[in-house]
């Protein structure tokens, strides 16, 4: 009995700690959106990211809300002597919060911290050869997102994708659409789904659409997605999310399927914008 009573007592602590810790959150985050939006952070949308005065006034509204939480909630680290400021954070949040619009959200929960470097960076990453022998092998890099803890990104590739938010490209949304694939405990192209939407319609969409940019990529045809989408369903995913921001009217008339899944996932439907 003693040993029930005991397991029963930590489970019951463990219930009223979680509650507790979420309600402190939310009243923080409550705190953060009450603060006036910065003069300085309005004038760095309106230099650095046009696209915000073309969303809706209450996705205006709404996505600044996300970024004072964000930008309260997230530490950026400058690498390479990239220095960390106002424009460099407001810039890769604004970006960054689009895909958190009209979604219950904990804001990219097991996000600690934005690592930024100047331009392109190298990594080097574990490789096996046929033989199952290892060695580290460079790579030249624009983004990075790591599962737990890091997204790394080119402030120079952030501040274009920003500035240019109709070519389809976007360094900030595809490493961000990772993260929120991430959530699940694997990136796979497999997001966590609300109640409304079918695992298995996704499942069989998704899938089917990445094979289809597979079969073009082999044969060299034209595609809206970038042929980059064909390497895994994980980055099929992010690539599909950058054309479903930045060119939503293409892949709605091209894609129609993909654009659905999208429009529920996302819960907002920029091709009106």
């Amino acid at each position: 009995m003693t040993a029930l009573y005991i397991v029963l007592a930590a489970s019951a602590f463990a219930i009223i700690w979680i509650v507790t810790s979420n309600q402190r959150k939310k009243r923080k985050r409550q705190q953060i959106v009450s603060q006036p939006f910065p003069k300085e952070w309005r004038q760095i949308l309106r230099n650095n990211l046009p696209f915000f005065y073309k969303m809706p006034t209450d996705l205006q509204l709404q996505l600044k809300d996300k970024m004072q939480i964000f930008l309260a909630e997230k530490d950026f680290i400058g690498r390479k002597g990239q220095d960390i400021t106002d424009e460099v954070k407001v810039t890769i949040a604004a970006q960054a919060c689009m895909l958190l619009l009209n979604r219950a959200t904990d804001f990219y929960p097991f996000l600690k911290t934005i690592v930024v470097y100047p331009a392109a960076f190298i990594t080097r990453h574990n490789h096996y050869d046929a033989s199952g022998i290892q060695s580290e092998e460079p790579r030249v890099l624009l983004g990075e997102s790591w599962n737990r803890g890091q997204v790394i990104l080119s402030w120079t590739d952030s501040a274009n994708g920003g500035a240019d938010f109709e070519d389809g490209h976007n360094l900030v949304i595809h490493e961000f659409a990772h993260q929120l694939d991430g959530e699940s405990g694997v990136t796979n192209g497999a997001p966590p789904l609300s109640a409304e939407q079918d695992y298995e319609q996704w499942a069989k969409i998704m899938s089917q659409e990445f094979q289809e940019l597979q079969r073009k990529a082999s044969t060299g045809e034209n595609t809206l997605l970038d042929k980059y989408g064909a390497t895994n369903p994980a980055e099929f995913f992010a690539v599909a999310t950058e054309i479903f921001f930045e060119k939503p009217q293409q892949l709605k008339e091209l894609h129609s399927e993909i654009y659905q899944q999208f429009q529920q996932y996302y819960c907002i439907n920029p091709a009106e914008w």
